[in-house]
């Protein structure tokens, strides 16, 4: 039964690193905008819609709504197709080695790869504990904004896949002697029986590269699991080869 109820809170979570639909931006003067959001900062917002790249002041916007269905108003610029991907991994004891995205990780040593789930862009692994009770993400993306605006994008991404968001914490640190920004947030999975589940989020920025490391698991687990988690997510590291976003650009 544990199987069965925490898979769909997975499945929806590898979701958030995908093509969502296009949003609904409302201005004061009446006008509706439809886009997809590229870029955040302090006082605008950059839109690419179907006629170009749009510049919104933020002091303008009324409401930015996330159509469940992906039905808008006005015609959106096409997502672009997930790219499945071909990732050379491995896990011997507690080492995680993958060799695509040029990163190492440490596991505890019940944790497995799940070769189940398929790897498209953005996400370049997937593993969980034995029990599939709690899961990691690694995606690694290009983004040319601060570190703030990344997760500012990040933060309007999940609003839009959880009910109930709640940021719990946020905090500076240095990852792989990089700075890095630790995030820990709640919400809830509508679509897994409302299940509440915790996040605990590391983002390590490279130049335009921008890697996230995500654990969780269902919120009551997640105070015994979290000193667990830190520990993985501290424990990234590259061999300063170009990750696999830095390969992929043109």
């Amino acid at each position: 039964m544990r199987r069965i109820l925490f898979l769909p809170a997975f499945s929806l979570f590898l979701a958030t690193g995908l093509p969502t639909s296009a949003e609904e931006i409302l201005l004061k003067d009446g006008t509706k905008i439809v886009g997809h959001m590229s870029a955040l900062q302090a006082d605008k917002i950059e839109v690419e819609t179907a006629y170009g790249k749009m510049q919104l002041k933020r002091g303008d916007i009324i409401a930015i709504n996330f159509p469940e269905n992906g039905t808008v108003a006005a015609p959106a610029a096409p997502a672009a197709k997930d790219v499945a991907l071909n990732i050379d991994e491995s896990l011997r004891g507690t080492q995680y080695v993958n060799r695509t995205g040029k990163f190492t990780l440490t596991v505890p040593p019940d944790w497995k790869i799940d070769a189940k789930q398929p790897r498209t862009t953005p996400i370049v692994t997937i593993l969980s504990s034995h029990d599939d009770m709690r899961f990691l993400t690694v995606t690694q993306e290009e983004y040319s904004g601060s570190l703030e605006s990344y997760k500012g994008m990040l933060e309007i991404k999940y609003r839009k896949i959880f009910g109930g968001y709640e940021e719990l914490s946020e905090s500076a640190t240095k990852i792989d002697g990089k700075p890095a920004l630790l995030l820990s947030f709640r919400g809830i999975s509508t679509k897994a029986d409302n299940l509440p589940v915790q996040f605990l989020v590391a983002i390590i920025p490279s130049g335009n590269t921008y890697t996230r490391v995500v654990t969780w698991c269902a919120e009551p687990l997640f105070h015994e699991t979290q000193p667990v988690f830190e520990k993985i997510l501290t424990s990234y590291r590259s061999n300063g080869i170009p990750t696999l976003a830095q390969l992929a650009k043109p």
